[in-house]
């Protein structure tokens, strides 16, 4: 009998082996299941891909329908590591029968412990002092001070499995949280001490302000220039959602103009960043490569929650973290797992 055969995204190879650890590939030690990395690092992932495995485990490349158009198609499932799916082509999928499954369990913890270190880094000014220093600017550590976060303001737009995690690092804090998700009622979040606003009231009264949304129709340009406008000019600015959830020339409008005191930004709108950005020539802004929260740990659960998929479909078990259920009523799945 064949073995069930899973792709494996190229760019999880680094120079010391891969991303993922020993840890994750454990997982695929399984008489069911044979894997290998795909052939080439690519953009979009070709139709030859979607006929040479039953699952893929996708890092940062697009599946779109063409994937998914050979004769010979073989994929059924569709494993991302992360939370975000903007990258596939979800109809498709649900149309052609193919799972597509998330590891939010790898990512929660990580993400919010960046954006808490964001504020930590922001507030404290850090990278400003370590300037100075390096120039021999001691005598002007009087003139930048920091901010503390006794009494401060923390605002989170996206209160879901990242947002909420964010809540409880901040706890010891002693910071006012407020949150804003159309979709998070204030009793989800009464035993974290927070309070669901609307985004108008978020942006005027928070002095550090996090996006964690996910990318879709509703969440893109989210924060454009007229939220921009409505933030103190004290405040500071976090992504690390996704680029197109803010209009980044709004975004580089308002920290040239002093608008806002200052941001970070794990995310851009066009990925990698282009040389000739002006967000790359500021110095009121703490850039990262859309890895900030890239640690050992955080890739090791990506790659188990991912991997585990694969491995319970390769046994006939229903994947967890299903992000298009409705697939099960396709034909090929229907009656195929137990409730």
């Amino acid at each position: 009998m064949a073995k069930f055969k899973v792709g494996i995204s190229r760019d999880a190879i680094t120079t010391n082996g891969t991303i993922f650890g020993e840890k994750a590939f454990k997982v695929l030690e399984d008489p069911a299941v044979e894997w290998e990395f795909l052939p080439e690092n690519v953009s979009e992932l070709p139709k030859e891909y979607g006929d040479a495995y039953d699952a893929i485990c996708l890092m940062s490349a697009k599946l779109t329908r063409k994937t998914l158009a050979g004769q010979n198609r073989k994929v059924k499932l569709i494993a991302r590591f992360g939370v975000g799916y903007d990258s596939v082509d979800v109809p498709a999928c649900t149309e052609k029968g193919v799972m597509l499954t998330i590891t939010p369990d790898g990512v929660r913890r990580p993400v919010a412990a960046s954006v808490i270190g964001f504020v930590l880094v922001l507030a404290h000014r850090m990278f400003l002092k370590d300037r100075l220093t390096r120039e021999g600017r001691w005598g002007e550590k009087g003139n930048y001070l920091g901010s503390g976060l006794m009494g401060r303001t923390l605002g989170v737009i996206g209160v879901g499995n990242i947002g909420k995690e964010i809540f409880r690092l901040a706890q010891p804090f002693g910071m006012r949280l407020l949150g804003c998700d159309p979709h998070v009622p204030q009793s989800a979040v009464v035993s974290l001490n927070v309070t669901m606003v609307d985004k108008d009231t978020l942006l005027r009264e928070s002095d550090f302000i996090s996006v964690n949304t996910l990318l879709d129709e509703q969440t893109k340009g989210l924060i454009g220039a007229r939220e921009f406008a409505l933030m103190k000019p004290s405040a500071y600015f976090i992504n690390t959602a996704r680029g197109p959830v803010v209009t980044e020339s709004a975004l580089i409008d308002a920290l040239r103009s002093n608008r806002i005191a200052g941001a970070a930004i794990d995310v851009f709108e066009k990925e990698p960043v282009a040389p000739d950005n002006p967000l790359l020539k500021l110095d009121n802004v703490i850039l990262a490569p859309h890895a900030i929260c890239h640690t050992d740990e955080c890739m090791s659960l990506l790659g188990q929650g991912a991997f585990r998929a694969a491995v319970d479909l390769a046994h006939g078990r229903k994947p967890h973290l299903i992000v298009n259920t409705e697939v099960l009523k396709h034909p090929a799945w229907r009656g195929k797992f137990h409730a």
